[in-house]
């Protein structure tokens, strides 16, 4: 990915400080798991269309709440498809822009240097050896809430919860592991098989059956004013080319692509 495309505008945060001003172009709230996967996508997007595009990453509650409030975004991609919903329900989306985009993925994972056995599964967690396990907030963040659900299929959640530590998104999460402030922790497959992760340490992928599917979706938001590119960088998303470079970072591809429903 070239990093160095002067169109694309790649921020990063938990918070919208007043009075905020983007660049020139389409501006996305993008849910926090999509961090490595949508920069490429931004600048291939760029390069076909000439379009340019802001990110924007955080929570998937934290920007629903945004929105509620104003906040100046042209499209809306959360990890949990119920904010889109919500949006649309009260009528602060575009009618019949509402996309499910992929399905997300949960993996344990632990640092190369950890000595503990990922092939246990979860029950892993058990051992006293681990001290701190990083998840992300399930207040605000689908993948917590996955996390949670997860434990409490494996029947460990009461016997673990005072090793949870809360990650503001699932991006947190991750840098709890990487700084060593987590012993292991619970994550979206897509960021395990980012570079950044993936050389850093080991994980197991699991089972969809312990937890909800998380269905991850977009919206155009009613209150864009580039409605027309923003559409049109919904429509470059459901190509062929895009959904298998949001599977090789780890994402499902949407049960219906062809559509927006």
């Amino acid at each position: 990915m070239n990093r160095s495309v002067a169109a694309i505008v790649v921020l990063s945060c938990m918070s919208l400080p007043a009075g905020i001003s983007f660049a020139q172009g389409i501006t996305l709230a993008a849910a926090a798991d999509l961090q490595f996967a949508f920069p490429e996508v931004t600048v291939r997007f760029h390069k076909d269309t000439g379009k340019s595009v802001n990110l924007i990453f955080g929570s998937s509650g934290n920007f629903f709440t945004q929105v509620q409030n104003g906040a100046p975004f042209d499209l809306f991609f959360s990890a949990d498809i119920d904010y889109p919903k919500r949006l649309e329900a009260a009528g602060l989306a575009e009618p019949g822009t509402l996309y499910e985009y992929a399905t997300g993925k949960i993996v344990l994972w632990a640092p190369n240097q950890s000595k503990v056995d990922l092939s246990r599964g979860l029950k892993v967690l058990l051992d006293p050896s681990i001290k701190k396990i990083a998840i992300a907030n399930p207040q605000h963040a689908p993948y917590g809430r996955a996390a949670v659900a997860a434990l409490q299929y494996e029947s460990i959640y009461d016997k673990v919860a005072e090793k949870l530590v809360l990650g503001e998104n699932i991006s947190q999460t991750a840098s709890f592991m990487d700084s060593g402030s987590a012993d292991i922790g619970i994550v979206a497959l897509s960021l395990a098989v980012a570079p950044a992760m993936k050389e850093k340490g080991r994980y197991v992928e699991i089972p969809a059956h312990e937890y909800p599917a998380i269905q991850q979706a977009a919206v155009i938001l009613k209150s864009s004013k580039q409605k027309e590119t923003a559409r049109r960088f919904l429509d470059y998303l459901k190509t062929p080319a895009m959904l298998e470079l949001l599977r090789t970072y780890g994402f499902s591809a949407p049960r219906d692509p062809s559509t927006a429903r």
